[in-house]
């Protein structure tokens, strides 16, 4: 069992996604959803929560999309059971109406914003904005889409090279 947990959004991520390219990478495990078309902000979290409490240590986190507001809410829940968080293209909460579930409080873990000037999903500035809120170092990927397949992200050397970046400014063993 793994301690880096990756957390795709709608629509799962295919096997052309940047996050299944680095699963076998990281040795990371998939959080798998019942339904990845009906993203549904208390089961995917419940389900992210209950894959982070499996784990014997705390975990990393490499959320993307719905998978971070899945992943905040979750970890908002067991603080001390995550290590640390890659937040890639957030998606905006607004667009699922569920941006009173969202923890607007920095988290105490380590963590990385990476965002898009030109994600459909959420745009900049209120990506800087969550990231600011949740105490993340924000990155800014220029104009990268949704940083998704369809954007041109399969494989992601960039991606590993932040969560590397991370794990390592928490002195973690990589």
């Amino acid at each position: 069992m793994n301690q880096i947990l990756v957390v795709p959004g709608l629509n799962g991520s295919g096997p052309d996604h940047w996050q299944s390219w680095i699963e076998p990478l990281l040795g990371a495990d998939r959080v798998e959803q019942a339904d990845w078309s009906a993203p549904d902000i208390d089961l995917w979290s419940a389900r992210v929560e209950q894959e982070i409490r499996r784990r014997p240590v705390p975990v990393w986190l490499v959320a993307h999309s719905f998978g971070c507001l899945a992943s905040a809410v979750a970890a908002r829940r067991v603080p001390d059971r995550v290590a640390g968080v890659l937040w890639v293209a957030p998606a905006n909460p607004g667009k699922f109406g569920v941006t009173d579930r969202i923890p607007v409080d920095a988290f105490a873990f380590p963590s990385v914003m990476a965002a898009s000037r030109n994600d459909p999903w959420m745009s900049y500035p209120c990506a800087a904005n969550w990231a600011g809120r949740w105490g993340a170092r924000l990155v800014d990927l220029g104009p990268a889409g949704h940083v998704n397949s369809e954007s041109g992200f399969g494989p992601w050397p960039d991606g590993v090279a932040l969560f590397r970046a991370l794990q390592n400014e928490n002195g973690a063993a990589v």
